[in-house]
């Protein structure tokens, strides 16, 4: 438990920080001023002052932050030729949407380490470009003897045992062979969970509902592929970009179904549910958490470009208005729509992660 709490810190921290240094580095370039570029959050550890910017280290190491000058409401009424909102449209937007591409890049290398050390995939053909091949459990049904014996998704088959009968588990089909011959029967199925071996006790149902199979798993032939250096990088930005386009569609449909049906498809995880899904990677292995933490920048890049108050995406928004209008928006408006969109936002999260304390339970 407690590898688990410092790899889901780490990796909020990382993800956190990737994004407010392309922010950082994206200023500085544009000749504004950082007044303050914060390693994790307040209350304050240490700090140092190069120039005119002051770096700091924070008690808090879930990320970071950057304090730039003439980026807030408050302070457009500065006319320093350093102040953020006097820089011309198009260099602010690139400051605004650097955050947003370092969580990108950072998914980039993510996946490419993991394309180089070997990528879980389903094993395709013969199998003999894999390695570390094995039947593994991809979905569980609820409330299916699966569950109840608590077998997890990720959990590798290695045996199957009634009485003196003993099966090595090296295709799905004789699981579902094994399992349709025992059904209503009490069996064992001896399974491995990160370095764990384990063994569940399981009765088959002899009469399950549609599509769920007895024993109310999907499985799947896996193992790790793995790819020379240079094309370990091209796989990385190729599933970089897939998982984005991926990401987009599913939240349009997910955004669509809510609207039109009021109802909403698939899971929304928040911190909670994040940090059972590190335990759970943990568990899998380390190539399994780098593949989770390149899905998490990916998606903090998705949420961050969204045309919505109080986001990256929201502000490129104004910035576009401003092109269009010639003018900026009113300080007060902005404010405004920074505030109530920080507060839903807030309240969808706070909605989130009771979900997922209740899931818990």
């Amino acid at each position: 438990m407690l590898l688990t709490i410092i790899v889901f810190i780490l990796i909020l921290g990382v993800l956190i920080f990737a994004h407010e240094l392309g922010h950082f580095i994206s200023a500085k370039k544009a000749g504004v001023k950082v007044e303050e570029f914060g390693f994790g959050f307040p209350p304050r550890i240490f700090s140092f002052k190069r120039k005119e910017t002051i770096y700091s280290l924070n008690l808090i190491p879930l990320g970071g932050f950057v304090k730039i000058l003439g980026e807030t409401s408050e302070e457009k009424r500065s006319r320093s030729k350093f102040a953020f909102h006097n820089k011309p449209i198009w260099q602010r937007a690139i400051i605004l949407v650097m955050g947003v591409l370092m969580n990108l890049l950072v998914a980039v290398i993510l996946l490419s380490i993991v394309h180089a050390i070997g990528v879980p995939s389903f094993v395709e053909g013969n199998g003999a470009n894999y390695r570390n091949i094995q039947i593994q459990i991809v979905d569980i049904a609820k409330n299916s003897p699966a569950q109840e014996s608590g077998i997890k998704i990720g959990d590798a088959l290695l045996f199957m045992l009634h009485g003196n009968e003993k099966v090595e588990i090296k295709e799905v089909e004789e699981v579902q062979n094994f399992v349709a011959f025992h059904v209503g029967q009490e069996i064992i199925v001896e399974i491995k969970r990160g370095n764990e071996i384990l063994q569940k006790n399981i009765v088959p149902r002899i009469d399950p509902p549609e599509g769920e199979g007895a024993l109310g798993v999907a499985m799947s032939k896996t193992g790790l592929i793995s790819y020379p250096w240079y094309k370990a990088i091209l796989k990385g930005f190729e599933a970089t970009g897939r998982m984005f386009i991926t990401m987009i569609e599913m939240l349009w449909m997910l955004l669509k179904t809510l609207i039109l049906k009021g109802t909403m498809i698939g899971e929304v995880a928040g911190p909670v549910g994040i940090a059972t899904l590190t335990f759970q990677m943990v568990q899998l292995g380390w190539v399994y958490v780098l593949q989770f933490t390149a899905i998490l920048s990916i998606n903090l890049a998705l949420l961050n470009i969204l045309p919505f108050p109080a986001l990256d995406g929201g502000r490129l928004l104004f910035l576009l208005i401003e092109k269009i209008k010639g003018k900026p928006i009113k300080v007060r408006t902005e404010r405004i729509a920074n505030t109530l969109g920080f507060a839903i936002l807030i309240g969808l999260m706070l909605i989130v992660t009771l979900r997922d304390v209740i899931k818990l339970f």
